[in-house]
């Protein structure tokens, strides 16, 4: 999973943008701003029960100001100077090297002997003997293998900020799942975004199997994998606002791989960060989905087929933006993530899923791993997905068993039970939150505590408290410049008279 974050919180973070309250986000304006993760996002702050807020502009890709701190408000009139520096700046946090460049430094170093081959750790990158001198003080691992060469997302670092472009790479089990899945459905080609070890796995077989057939094209943010693959082979991209790092060219390189055989047997296969905006992300994939639309044959009536794996919790945002879509009970696992792994019990199995336009029943899951066909649901579920005959559903979206609730009429968790203060079921040991109970600051009904008129009317006599507080403090300091800058004076007028005198 390339870019993968485990987080489940969805979108930017409060705390990290002017003020408090919700965010939304209005998408890409056609003359947005730039950072170096490419167009900004048009942002706008809500607040319940009021006017729309001021817009701005923020990264695309980070949600973090720490890893970006791009911010313009929409209104806001930027100078000719700041504007130079800002377009000096993107320049200098691009790559040492283009991708066409990092390519003919990948066919020098396969001619070298496997003593040359140097890998630098710190730097995360392939050296060349000329380049040793100046990673002489970094960690680098030395004898680089053809093998480790056509595994790179082993040789890499991954990246480990789960806000921004945490990586988590899936495990051989879910990697060969899902590649056998899409020999099976007769496939040839795959949009590979954000799935590097799929692609690599992919590219490997290519070129040890004459009669290995499918192709990959990986589009990724991670731009040290075009080290390894050439320009038809990797894309710099950036998933969050559709853009082509590499202009014309590799959008031309997509648009190419989704032509070939008139556009079938491909499928896009995408793995984003679970932290991301889900409707960024639902855009960016409408718009590859128009490049494929729009091949000789023509899909019109027709959704490219997709794969998107992400948790689970996440099912009623994907189908708001993609009502076609389906989830499979397939646990997807990772190799580097401490509890998105298969085989744990109860609550600690992994969440993440396969989110498919395909027809549920032609996505056949491994009976030895517990699943089964439901005849009724047309679907395979896991062993624990017991079918509810009052739901006429396969309910259980985490693997456990769930029950029904004839109040709720629905299914529930196991571990849930039905409150009668807040009309529906929850732990145990939750707090209610019915309103007749009241507002946590005030008492008073009708409110939670986030919206509380007394917290508001409290935080503006502390502000108003602050305020004058600053400006007491900044007379003071006033004054006390004022009369020093007096006894200066005074002091200096002594020094003239007493000179006066001795002359």
């Amino acid at each position: 999973m390339a870019a993968s974050g485990a987080g489940g919180s969805e979108g930017l973070c409060g705390s990290e943008w002017p003020g408090a309250g919700g965010l939304a986000l209005l998408g890409l304006a056609p003359s947005a701003p730039s950072c170096p993760h490419g167009p900004a996002l048009l942002f706008v702050k809500t607040s319940q029960g009021k006017e729309e807020g001021r817009r701005f502009y923020a990264c695309s890709a980070c949600r973090d100001r720490k890893d970006c701190n791009f911010f313009q408000w929409e209104d806001e009139k930027v100078s000719e100077t700041r504007l130079a520096a800002r377009e000096e700046y993107n320049r200098n946090h691009q790559p040492s090297f283009t991708h066409r460049q990092n390519v003919e430094r990948y066919k020098n170093f396969v001619l070298l002997p496997l003593s040359k081959r140097r890998f630098c750790q710190e730097c995360q990158q392939l050296l060349l003997p000329a380049e040793w001198e100046k990673h002489s003080d970094h960690q680098f691992l030395c004898d680089i293998s053809a093998a480790q060469l056509k595994s790179p997302s082993q040789l890499l670092y991954p990246l480990e900020n789960k806000k921004t472009n945490a990586q988590y790479l899936f495990a051989d089990r879910s990697c060969q799942f899902l590649l056998d899945l899409i020999l099976d459905l007769g496939f040839r080609r795959v949009l590979s975004v954000g799935t590097p070890r799929l692609h690599e796995m992919i590219q490997s077989k290519a070129s040890q199997e004459d009669d290995f057939r499918v192709r990959s094209l990986l589009l990724d943010i991670d731009f040290r994998y075009s080290q390894f693959y050439t320009e038809d082979e990797f894309c710099h991209y950036n998933m969050f606002n559709h853009f082509f790092f590499g202009g014309e060219a590799a959008r031309e390189t997509c648009r190419k791989f989704l032509y070939q055989d008139n556009g079938e047997r491909v499928i896009m296969v995408t793995d984003p960060p679970f932290g991301g905006l889900v409707e960024a992300l639902a855009s960016s994939f409408k718009k590859l989905m128009a490049i494929w639309k729009e091949t000789e044959k023509g899909h019109n009536n027709q959704e490219m087929p997709m794969f998107w794996i992400f948790p689970y919790f996440f099912e009623s945002r994907i189908l708001e933006f993609f009502p076609s879509f389906s989830m499979m009970d397939y646990q997807v696992d990772y190799d580097n993530h401490a509890l998105y792994k298969h085989g744990k019990t109860g609550r600690r199995q992994s969440p993440v899923r396969i989110f498919t336009n395909l027809t549920p029943s032609m996505i056949v899951l491994p009976a030895e791993e517990g699943y089964r066909f439901c005849a009724i649901c047309q679907r395979y579920v896991s062993s624990g997905n017991q079918h509810c005959e009052i739901c006429n559903s396969c309910t259980s979206k985490d693997g456990r068993r769930w029950k029904h609730c004839v109040l709720c009429k629905k299914c529930v968790k196991p571990s849930w039970f039905h409150c009668n203060n807040c009309n529906c079921c929850a732990l145990q040991n939750h707090t209610c939150e019915k309103t007749d109970a009241g507002c946590f600051v005030c008492g008073k009904a009708g409110h939670k505590r986030s919206t509380c008129p007394s917290l508001s009317h409290a935080r503006t006599a502390c502000q108003a408290d602050k305020k004058q507080r600053q400006k007491t403090l900044k007379r003071v300091k006033m004054g006390i410049c004022k009369r020093s800058a007096m006894k200066h004076a005074i002091f200096s007028k002594k020094k003239v008279k007493n000179k006066k005198k001795k002359t």
